[in-house]
């Protein structure tokens, strides 16, 4: 089985194909898995590998570590784009994100007051107050959103709550407008099941598109898979192929960035 990446609460700098030189924050245990989906293509494998034993980092645990993080780093005259919240499940699942988000701006105000603080996020908890106040904070709040049809956002996506919907996360994530930017992932094969998958089809894209018009987002992230994913039978969806989708989407007159 496919496991997690990340093994320590600050990881990198790693060089992000979205973003650039990238600091870490996974909020999630350093040996499992917490998410509200069980994406087919995540990197860190699928939630059946359990949650670990080490739990959640608490604030206090996060801020210390960034804070050694950040000094060396600065000591060292290394580079930092940006400070990115993700790991080993969902960020703004961990009970006190408000305030660890709040401690993170704090120190990179700091050390590195040019970089930018993203949360790399799958929209399930944008029903939370506190969730939503912490992501208006940051610079680059991505919100997650593979397709705008059901049946293939539940192949693909596998959320946790069988009443999560396709209308419920685009009405929250059209709340953000322009303090927003969404990810989506392409890709086409069979999940464990069989079952067929391809959201680069005309419907699933036109779907989207209503969907992005919707938010009015400040830009759409459009990528495909570049690492090992779970399902074994996922298949790429090639840059030029993204291109041709990004202008369509362009033609919608919503900007797009293809990674």
């Amino acid at each position: 089985m496919q496991r997690v990446l990340f093994h320590s609460t600050i990881f990198g700098p790693i060089h992000s194909r979205r973003l650039g030189t990238s600091l870490g924050i996974n909020l999630g245990p350093n040996d499992g898995k917490i998410c509200t989906f069980d994406c087919l293509y995540c990197e860190a494998g699928y939630n059946a590998q359990g949650p670990g034993t080490t739990g959640m980092p608490t604030p206090d645990q996060v801020a210390e570590q960034l804070d050694a993080k950040l000094k060396d780093m600065r000591a060292a005259g290394q580079q930092l784009d940006v400070i990115t919240f993700s790991g080993n499940g969902e960020p703004t699942a961990h009970p006190r994100f408000e305030e660890i988000v709040d401690r993170v701006i704090a120190l990179r105000d700091r050390d590195f007051p040019e970089a930018k603080v993203s949360v790399l996020c799958n929209s399930t908890r944008l029903g939370d107050e506190g969730v939503c106040r912490a992501l208006r904070k940051v610079d680059n709040n991505i919100l997650k959103l593979d397709s705008a049809v059901d049946r293939t956002m539940r192949l693909i996506d596998r959320p946790g709550s069988r009443s999560f919907n396709c209308d419920w996360v685009i009405d929250r994530i059209a709340s953000f407008g322009r303090d927003c930017i969404v990810q989506t992932m392409l890709l086409r094969g069979e999940d464990d099941e069989g079952n067929l998958i391809d959201n680069t089809t005309d419907a699933e894209v036109d779907a989207l598109i209503a969907a992005y018009q919707k938010i009015q987002p400040k830009e759409v992230m459009l990528y495909s898979i570049d690492r090992q994913t779970p399902a074994r039978r996922l298949r790429k969806v090639e840059r030029d192929e993204l291109e041709r989708v990004a202008e369509k989407i362009r033609a919608a007159g919503i900007q797009v960035q293809v990674n």
